[in-house]
């Protein structure tokens, strides 16, 4: 979701929880949406599109590289990451891009502004998803879409099965739903756009995986993981809400050390999608 940066940290720089989130991109994190931005590019080369959440921009960036003579908007509610997602998208070359500030629940727009608004790995730690869908669909379009992908910790699969890594699991799925947030938001979106006023022959479902199953995605996945129980705001939370001892993080990282270095290790999740067409 949406990740801080640490006041030593350069804008230039990936803050250190934003490691495993920076391997995010439009052709990986949103395939399920790719055809449809394309049908509706050639419709209007034109397009615009707002990425909600967008933390530190790879996700937006690719998207924008999709679109070139369209416009994408990344929207984030902290405005410490900001300056680097400006960074990926300078790094990247590409221009027809803009970051700003804003909730989810109160978006900085006027009504019908956007061809196309997502997000991703947003609703699934918040309070009230329902109201975030229903603002995303106040500033899309007529004929837009709305596009969520949103992770199920409990089809969460990885092997070898060491235990502080089943920790980390719980410890996960602690913070989420203390934080107030729903580890099972996959399953629930279907529920939660006809909360926020869709109807079903509006919506169109499909599940798709995550996975770190090759040397170098562990590696990124490891490294992300240890960044944040031994310095992030992940750990920080834990210790807020008491789901963890500084002992249970260092072991927890380490196994997560010790995952990456096997042979046999792989690590999946089923993502829940949505499209609502407006």
């Amino acid at each position: 979701m949406e990740q801080g940066q640490a006041p030593s940290e350069k804008p230039g720089r990936p803050p250190a929880q934003s490691t495993l989130h920076e391997v995010r991109t439009a052709e990986n994190s949103a395939a399920y949406l790719l055809p449809k931005v394309q049908s509706m590019k050639e419709a209007n080369p034109h397009l615009t599109l707002l990425d909600v959440g967008a933390g530190s921009g790879t996700i937006s960036v690719s998207f924008a590289q999709l679109i070139p003579d369209g416009h994408v908007t990344g929207v984030d509610l902290n405005p410490d990451i900001l300056p680097r997602a400006r960074a990926v998208a300078e790094m990247a070359g590409v221009e027809n891009i803009d970051f700003q500030q804003g909730s989810v629940y109160k978006l900085p727009f006027a009504d019908e502004t956007f061809d196309v608004t997502c997000c991703h790995q947003v609703l699934i730690h918040i309070g009230t998803p329902w109201d975030a869908l229903r603002e995303m669909l106040r500033v899309t379009k007529r004929g837009g879409i709305v596009a969520a992908r949103e992770g199920d910790y409990e089809t969460e699969c990885v092997w070898p099965d060491l235990p502080y890594l089943s920790k980390f699991h719980k410890l996960m799925a602690g913070l989420m739903s203390a934080g107030g947030g729903t580890p099972t938001a996959g399953r629930q979106l279907v529920s939660w756009a006809l909360k926020a006023g869709a109807e079903p022959s509006q919506i169109t479902l499909s599940y798709s995986p995550s996975s770190y199953d090759t040397p170098s995605r562990r590696k990124i996945c490891s490294q992300g993981l240890c960044d944040q129980l031994r310095g992030g705001s992940m750990r920080a939370k834990a210790l807020k809400f008491g789901l963890g001892s500084e002992d249970d993080f260092e072991q927890m990282a380490a196994a997560w050390e010790e995952w990456a270095k096997r042979d046999d290790a792989s690590l999946a999740m089923l993502n829940g999608e949505i499209l609502v067409q407006k």
